[in-house]
């Protein structure tokens, strides 16, 4: 049966390593659709849809962090026959460390990296945007300073009756999100932002570092909260495709060893304290 959660671009049944990615708020499965060409035939991208959005367009949209993580771990509990990276954007990338947290507890399943861009660490809370109850003028305003919307399609009343209400529950549910203490990861996490991102600045990025105890890396590339869909979107997928063929082929170097030290943007910490970024 054809799970309603994830899209496959395309099936790779024998894939090695399983990219799972997570949208920005009120973005769908389909913005991770270019990346299937861009990356090896060893990396299956199975991209999350949400509710409320593409096929799902008449579902619910959640509001709250909880019972999001937990059915979106329910789902992914069936993926981790295979190593497992977790990539999430914006408040993907809230998403995704929920997720991996409550995977970490589960038997039989890991996830092997966390990769993560646009949002600040999980202690710092939410991107404090709250902007889901505002009027649609208002709202489209914000948007539009952001960035990442094509001009003029939010401009057509069609587009906004099906893409506001999804828009400002993921609003919502970032804003009202709250972090739970646990211990850092076990897996590597890596972690990137856009130079002209008025929503994270550089050391909200590098704490992303607090939540694991293996190698951290951070990278600032140029352009703003959506750089990955920019020209330096390429640079961002160049590095992630290093790390997913380390999982994919066993043979090349390892970069998941613990690490020490505090994370500094731009390099990786081990216990060699490598620089990864230059």
């Amino acid at each position: 049966m054809k799970n309603p959660w994830l899209l496959r671009f395309p099936p790779r049944p024998d894939a090695r390593v399983r990219l799972v990615c997570l949208p920005g708020a009120g973005s769908a499965a389909s913005m991770y659709h270019p990346w299937s060409a861009l990356l090896p035939d060893e990396v299956e991208i199975c991209a999350v849809q949400l509710p409320g959005r593409g096929g799902r367009l008449r579902e619910s949209a959640f509001r709250r962090m909880e019972p999001l993580a937990d059915a979106l771990t329910e789902v992914l509990r069936a993926e981790c026959d295979r190593p497992v990276v977790l990539f999430g954007h914006s408040l993907g990338a809230l998403i995704a460390y929920e997720v991996a947290a409550r995977l970490r507890e589960l038997p039989d399943t890991s996830v092997a990296a966390l990769i993560v861009a646009a949002h600040k660490a999980p202690h710092l809370g939410s991107a404090e945007v709250s902007c889901h109850d505002l009027p649609d003028d208002e709202l489209l305003a914000f948007l539009d300073r952001l960035g990442g919307t094509p001009a003029g399609v939010l401009a057509r009343p069609d587009i906004r009756r099906l893409a506001l209400p999804a828009l400002r529950a993921d609003f919502e549910l970032d804003f009202t999100y709250a972090y739970r203490e646990r211990p850092p990861l076990d897996i590597p996490l890596s972690a990137f932002g856009g130079t002209d991102d008025a929503l994270v600045s550089e050391s909200e990025l590098a704490a992303w570092g607090r939540h694991t105890a293996r190698a951290f890396r951070t990278w600032h590339l140029p352009g703003g909260h959506f750089f990955l869909t920019g020209p330096h979107g390429a640079d961002m997928l160049t590095r992630m495709r290093a790390q997913l063929l380390t999982l994919a082929r066993p043979g090349l170097p390892d970069h998941g060893t613990r690490r020490t030290g505090n994370p500094r943007t731009g390099t990786v910490h081990t216990g060699e304290d490598r620089v990864a970024h230059v």
